[in-house]
């Protein structure tokens, strides 16, 4: 095991030794609290620092938000690490998990079975790294409004989570739908920290627990372009009305 630090100024001072990798990290907090945004500081730090990406950004339709929000806020341009960033796109009526372009597999990623052959051959189709894949992904609470799958795929998400040190794993789910199933994945994560929101658009930052490394506990304001929160915000209030069917 390493650890990895972040080189984003307000983060390392939270986190002056970084993060251990491997390990599973676990950003929740309500709906519309900016989540996917704290979750993007990990994912340009682990790129900078040569790892490679498997995306599953469930609350986006395509990978392509992630690359604005990449831009905006970092100034990296995605379409310059082929090979480096591979993306899941979620389809909850997909037949089978399947190749549909040269860096994104479509999948129904609500059997268990499926997950696991998304993220092997997402990591199939990424070049080899020092630091191997994270995996990162946005509300995942998606995964839980099917009622037939329901349970087995909380099971998955939680033996991943807690078991599965083969990659470093970062999350961000919502609590405003199925809290105490989320309750769940924050109890068996390595890594667990709170968001929230403040009017008019202001985001805050929580760290409730790291595995090994030393981190304040102080609630800090996340300073995030205001314009980059609302977009994030509009997004997560459109996606908390889908409701998967069986």
């Amino acid at each position: 095991m390493t650890k990895l630090k972040t080189n984003i100024k307000w983060l390392d001072e939270l986190l002056p030794e970084g993060i251990l990798v491997p390990s599973s990290t676990l950003i929740s907090g309500p709906g519309g609290t900016g989540k996917p945004l704290v979750e993007l500081e990990f994912v340009a730090s682990w790129l900078k620092a040569g790892g490679s990406l498997i995306g599953i950004p469930l609350q986006y339709p395509t990978g392509e938000l992630v690359k604005t929000a990449m831009n905006k806020l970092y100034n990296i341009d995605l379409n310059n690490y082929y090979g480096k960033i591979a993306y899941i796109q979620f389809d909850p009526y997909a037949a089978k998990c399947e190749r549909i372009r040269d860096d994104t597999l479509r999948a129904n990623l609500i059997k268990p079975e499926i997950w696991d052959e998304a993220i092997e051959k997402a990591e199939n189709m990424l070049e080899r790294t020092d630091l191997g894949p994270m995996v990162f992904g946005s509300a995942l609470n998606l995964l839980l409004f099917t009622k037939a799958y329901k349970n087995s795929i909380l099971n998955k998400l939680k033996e991943v989570i807690q078991k599965d040190k083969s990659k470093t794993y970062v999350f961000a789910v919502s609590t405003s739908a199925f809290a105490d199933e989320i309750r769940v994945l924050e109890d068996v994560a390595d890594n667990l920290m709170f968001t929230r929101m403040e009017k008019p658009v202001r985001l805050f930052l929580k760290i409730f627990r790291m595995k090994e490394v030393k981190f304040s506990t102080e609630e800090i304001e996340i300073p995030i372009p205001k314009e980059m929160l609302e977009e994030i915000k509009k997004i997560a209030e459109k996606t908390r009305k889908i409701r998967l069917q069986k």
